[in-house]
């Protein structure tokens, strides 16, 4: 059952998973690396949710 959901996680687009996908946070709306894992930390991998969420925050400086 784990191995089910986890290939569905790895199949769903909208889903950052790996450190290219951190990258792609970062560049996209301009905040740091450790910025972006945070995010992902705090709030899941959902990537629209992190957009959003991203893009109302200032990169650190």
């Amino acid at each position: 059952m784990a191995k089910d959901r986890k290939t569905k996680e790895l199949a769903d687009p909208t889903r950052l998973s790996s450190d290219a996908d951190m990258r792609y946070l970062a560049e996209n709306t301009d905040l740091s690396p450790r910025q972006a894992r945070e995010l992902v930390r705090r709030h899941g991998r959902d990537r629209a949710k992190l957009l959003e969420i991203a893009r109302s925050m200032k990169a650190e400086g």
